[in-house]
C-alpha cells in the first residue's frame, strides 16, 4: 500500500498586538482576565502545563537590572506555548521611561511557528494584578475589605487597584504608603480620580499593617525591609506581590501561599530565604490551586501571606485571550517568514 505524503503545511502568519490593544482587551472585562487565570492555575495544579524556571539575565554594571525569560506551555483547554521576554531596570523611572517592557511570543503548537507578537508589560501586570485579586478574595473569603493598604504605589499598585474596583469589591478605606512620599501623594491622587473610596497616606508600613485587612506589598525592594512579626498581630491577608519584603521572622509566622513552591522558594525572595533560616520548606501551606479545589483552607488563626512567584502559563493564558480578542485589528507581518519552497 503505498503512504500517502503528508500534507502541505503553510506558517501561520505572523502579527503584532500593540500595549494600546493589550490594554483595551482588559479593562473591557477584568472578571474574565481573573477568571482565565483562575483556569490557567488549576491546569497547572493538575500538572497540565510545562513551567520551566525562569532566567534571569543580570548585568554586573547595573545591579539592579534584570532581563527575565519566561518560556512556558500550557494544555488542557489552552494548549498554547510561548515566551516572555521581560527586563525590570528601576533606573528608569529617574528619566520618564517604565520601570519594565517585554514583549510575549505565542508559538503554534502544532508546528512550533511563532504567530504573534505583543506587548506584555500590560500582560504582565493584568496576570499579577488578576491572580492578586483571585488569591484576596479566596483567602477573605468574600469580595469585602474594611482597608486595604497599598505598600508601594507604583504600576503594579494602579492595577490591582482595578482589578478590586471592576470585581465590586466593597471596600470602606485605602491606606497608602510609598518610601517616596509624592508617588504615595500622586497616587491618592489617582484612586480619588477613579472613584476611590476614602484614602489616605500612612506615615509608615507599620500604619498600613495595623489598620488594613488586606495589604497588598508592590514594592521594588531586592531585600527584606519588613522584620517584625508584630505586623501580623491584625492577621491581615497580605498580597506579597513584590516577593522581597517580608523577612524570615514574618514569613514563618504566617500561612503561606503561593502559585508553584519550587518557583517561589528560590532567587533570594522572602521564602527563600525563609527556608534557608529553617533548613525545611514546610511553612508553605500550599498553593492557591490547593486552596481553589478546596484542599487547603485559610488558617483563621494567622495571618495569610500571599506570594505568588509569576508563573510563565499566566503570561500564556492572558496573551491567548488577549490574542483572540484582536483577531480582527493585530496587524499581520508579510514575508516574516522566509520563502519555504
Amino acid at each position: 500500500m503505498t503512504e500517502l505524503p503528508p500534507p502541505t503545511m503553510t506558517p501561520p502568519t505572523m502579527t503584532v498586538i500593540t500595549g494600546d490593544e493589550v490594554t483595551g482587551v482588559v479593562d473591557a472585562d477584568r472578571p474574565a482576565c481573573v477568571d482565565l487565570v483562575r483556569r490557567a492555575y488549576i491546569a497547572h495544579g493538575r500538572g497540565d502545563s510545562v513551567n520551566p524556571h525562569s532566567a534571569f539575565l543580570r548585568f554586573p554594571h547595573r545591579p539592579n537590572s534584570r532581563i527575565i525569560s519566561l518560556p512556558a506551555y500550557l494544555g488542557g483547554e489552552f494548549d498554547v506555548a510561548g515566551i516572555k521576554w521581560i527586563a525590570s531596570f528601576p533606573d528608569n523611572t529617574a528619566s520618564g521611561l517604565a520601570r519594565a517592557s517585554a514583549v510575549l511570543v505565542l508559538n503554534d503548537t502544532t508546528t512550533g511557528f511563532p504567530y504573534v507578537c505583543m506587548e506584555s508589560s500590560i500582560v504582565s501586570a493584568s496576570r499579577t494584578a488578576a491572580s492578586a485579586v483571585l488569591g484576596a478574595e479566596q483567602l477573605v473569603g468574600s469580595r469585602v475589605a474594611q482597608r486595604i493598604g497599598f505598600i508601594g504605589t507604583g504600576l503594579i499598585a494602579g492595577h490591582v487597584w482595578r482589578f478590586f474596583r471592576d470585581l465590586e469589591w466593597k471596600v470602606g478605606q485605602i491606606r497608602l504608603f510609598d518610601t517616596d512620599p509624592a508617588a504615595a501623594a500622586r497616587f491618592a491622587t489617582a484612586l480619588a480620580a477613579e472613584g476611590a473610596p476614602d484614602t489616605a497616606v500612612a506615615p509608615d508600613a507599620a500604619q498600613v499593617f495595623a489598620v488594613c485587612d488586606v495589604v497588598v506589598l508592590a514594592t521594588i525592594a531586592g531585600e527584606p525591609h519588613l522584620h517584625d512579626s508584630a505586623l501580623l498581630a491584625g492577621r491581615p491577608v497580605v498580597l506579597h506581590l513584590s516577593l522581597r519584603d517580608l523577612g524570615p521572622e514574618v514569613v514563618l509566622a504566617a500561612q503561606n501561599i503561593t502559585d508553584d513552591v519550587d518557583h517561589a522558594v528560590r532567587e533570594r525572595t522572602s521564602l527563600h530565604l525563609a527556608e534557608q533560616q529553617v533548613g525545611h520548606r514546610r511553612f508553605v501551606d500550599g498553593t492557591i490551586a490547593n486552596v481553589l479545589e478546596g484542599r487547603v483552607h485559610r488558617d483563621p488563626e494567622r495571618a495569610a501571606v500571599y506570594a505568588p512567584f509569576g508563573l510563565g502559563v499566566l503570561d500564556l493564558a492572558v496573551g491567548q485571550w488577549v490574542h483572540s480578542r484582536t483577531a480582527g485589528s493585530a496587524r499581520p507581518v508579510p514575508g516574516f517568514f522566509p520563502d519555504q519552497s
